[in-house]
């Protein structure tokens, strides 16, 4: 049997000293941990930790975004050069894999790009991937490799989703990491610190978001900590950190690729009628929109919500938010076809 995916997520904060440099035996318990999984996973290992490696290097860094693209820039060949010494310990090899959001909202794009992540599984590399920052501003800006990891997990049907932290899990309001999560509720959100560490842009908040999504689509989740021996394996097995069920799901391999391309952008309010219309199959049509809430093209993702606020459904817009706006409450204009519409 092909063995299942395993989506390995090390934060800034995870695996970089307070002043940015890579910790080297923090790197190190990482590929022997790493290592001990490799025979039973495919592994792809999604690193942050290239701006903060890299900004010694630029004069009077102060951290805009062309300062931030430079210094990922540097750190990217830095900290790839300490993950291939260190699992050539174990005599794995490494491949670089840098990311875009259109390597996922391009059908063409992600199958190359599973097709490569599956040639290297099959000669027992792990590909460590990150975001392409040197080129893209929009992922610098607005996202983290939490979505990352969670692009790739969800569109690879991945097994689990694994999110270091350097709290070691979800902490209740008494700092006691939380064991296990059912459901996402106020609650869960509501324990949520704010703040985040000072190299990295993700947060606690950002975890529970694609968490979420993740367990959505059939991912077992689970945020863990590298301060416990041996936490990779253990984290697996339930006995550190914080474990997000997943919800029982049978989408295809098209539908997955399609749920992982609606982290891209915003959202439509339904009524009540175009939920019903959706739950039967059949296509979102501009008469059922009561709310746009931020901008698409025509042909990128977004999440469709009810009158309450609860996600009903992702899918591919046939229009723009600019167009739908002027045709809203319109009769036969489509918003999204049937067959692009994943229900949630």
């Amino acid at each position: 049997m092909t063995k299942p995916v395993l989506v390995l997520k090390f934060g800034t904060a995870s695996i970089t000293k307070p002043t940015g440099e890579p910790n080297e035996p923090i790197m190190v318990d990482i590929a022997r941990q790493v290592a001990a999984l490799h025979a039973r996973y495919r592994i792809v290992l999604v690193s942050s930790g290239a701006v903060g490696a890299g900004k010694g290097l630029i004069n009077d860094y102060r951290g805009d975004i062309t300062q931030r693209k430079a210094a990922a820039a540097v750190g990217n060949l830095l900290l790839l050069n300490q993950y291939s010494r260190f699992f050539s310990i174990y005599g794995i090899a490494i491949a670089q894999s840098l990311c875009e959001r259109h390597h996922f909202a391009n059908r063409d794009q992600f199958l190359q790009l599973k097709q490569t992540y599956e040639e290297l599984w099959a000669n027992g590399i792990i590909p460590i991937a990150n975001e392409n920052d040197v080129v893209s501003n929009r992922e610098l800006k607005f996202s983290d490799n939490d979505e990352l990891a969670t692009l790739i997990a969800v569109g690879f049907g991945a097994e689990a989703l694994m999110l270091c932290t350097s709290v070691g899990g979800l902490l209740d309001a008494n700092g006691q990491v939380i064991r296990r999560v059912d459901t996402f509720d106020e609650r869960i959100f509501g324990v949520v610190r704010t703040d985040k560490s000072s190299l990295g842009l993700g947060g606690m908040a950002s975890k529970l978001t694609f968490a979420k999504l993740a367990t959505r689509m059939g991912i077992r989740v689970i945020i863990f900590g590298l301060n416990e021996p041996d936490s990779l394996d253990r984290a697996l097995r339930s006995e550190v950190g914080t474990e997000f069920i997943p919800a029982e799901t049978a989408l295809s391999a098209r539908n997955r690729w399609l749920v992982s391309g609606s982290l891209v952008v915003g959202r439509i309010r339904v009524d009540a009628g175009a939920v019903r219309a959706l739950q039967q199959r059949r296509s979102l049509l501009a008469v059922g929109v009561r709310a746009i809430l931020g901008e698409f093209s025509t042909g990128e993702m977004v999440e469709i919500i009810d009158e309450h606020d609860t996600p009903v459904a992702v899918a591919r817009a046939r229009i723009s938010s600019d167009v739908l706006v002027q045709q809203l409450h319109q009769q036969n204009v489509d918003v999204a076809n049937a067959n692009d519409i994943v229900l949630l």
